[in-house]
């Protein structure tokens, strides 16, 4: 099965969930949710399980889970199909 990892900025305690575009080859996304017992990094795979358009299983933090800046897998799409579910 193909997967594809990205590079993701997150700053937690947002105004709101969105994504804000890509920086320097990351993708920044604002969330609303605290960096407290991991409460960030669910709402992230949540976020971008519904932005992408797969499973919340799909999401995972393979790298970072500490960090504003992480790696992240999805299962099921190809880079480029990630890309495309973005600019749409």
């Amino acid at each position: 099965m193909s997967h594809t990892v990205i590079a993701v900025h997150m700053t937690p305690r947002a105004g709101r969930d969105e994504i804000s575009g890509w920086h320097e080859g990351e993708l920044r996304v604002r969330l609303k949710a605290p960096p407290v017992d991991g409460a960030a990094n669910e709402a992230l795979c949540r976020f971008l399980a519904k932005q992408f358009g797969v499973a919340a299983s799909a999401v995972e933090i393979v790298g970072g889970a500490r960090a504003r800046h992480k790696r992240v897998r999805i299962e099921g799409l190809t880079p480029d199909e990630a890309r495309a579910r973005l600019a749409n």
